[in-house]
């Protein structure tokens, strides 16, 4: 009898220790074009980058594993808002509009727009203004559309689905400027991906936002967890770490 016991105890505990050992995951959408901050990495056919470190690093801080979703941008808010996936992690910034559907975690990074052109158009270009008459491409879903688009300085504002599309476009002389996340485009052109283009240092960026992990509004709890984890990856300079292993 003593012995059923003993068994039956025994049982009980391994099967609680290997539940709570079962951490839950969450589904986190990130797009395939975003180097250095999401990409597809075709060595290992996985999405890699600064964001995906992060929130990998916040899951196993905060207690949940991390399953990537690759997605296009345009689709990140519509996929999360629908309950296809629990959090977004890209470079995506902190706007307004943005908080009115979806709830953003502290800063983790900032940054504002970069401008590209053909590499023949040797103009030191400091701000917006001197693009005027310009055909423009940008990618769909950024916050930089709607100001290019209600500008008025522009011949034509194409959008793009990818920053690829957008660079390859302009590579090929079909615009005149790229305008996109300045990160992703100095990334690009290290790259030499784009022989015909280059990165305008010269220009000062008017549109500076911060990135950080998106969660829906029903779900207050789940974004505590996430802040708490940032709160301590930040202090203990995993964040800063993480930044700098991607170039940034």
């Amino acid at each position: 009898m003593k012995n059923r016991l003993l068994i039956a105890t025994l049982f009980s505990a391994l099967s609680l220790t290997s539940v709570c050992s079962q951490a839950e995951t969450l589904k986190v959408a990130s797009t395939p074009t975003g180097s250095p901050f999401t990409f597809l990495d075709t060595k290992s056919n996985s999405i890699e980058g600064v964001m995906v470190d992060i929130v990998r690093a916040v899951g196993k801080e905060a207690g949940f594993d991390v399953q990537i979703e690759p997605m296009q941008f345009s689709a990140l808010i519509g996929s999360l808002s629908s309950r296809r996936v629990d959090l977004i992690s890209a470079a995506m910034f902190i706007t307004d509009e943005r908080k009115k559907v979806v709830d953003f975690s502290t800063p983790v990074y900032s940054y504002g727009e970069g401008v590209v052109v053909p590499s023949k158009d040797t103009t030191d270009y400091t701000e917006m203004a001197q693009l005027k008459g310009k055909r423009a491409g940008v990618q769909v879903g950024t916050a930089f559309v709607a100001t290019l688009q209600n500008s008025g300085l522009f011949s034509d504002v194409k959008l793009y689905d990818t920053t690829a599309d957008l660079l390859r476009d302009a590579n090929a002389g079909r615009i005149d400027v790229a305008v996109l996340d300045y990160p992703i485009a100095a990334y690009a052109i290290a790259q030499d991906n784009f022989p015909n283009l280059r990165l305008v240092t010269s220009y000062k960026p008017t549109m500076v936002n911060d990135i950080g992990i998106a969660a829906r509004k029903d779900n207050p709890e789940l974004m505590s967890r996430i802040n708490s984890a940032l709160e301590k990856l930040q202090a203990d300079g995993s964040i800063a770490g993480i930044v700098s292993k991607w170039g940034l």
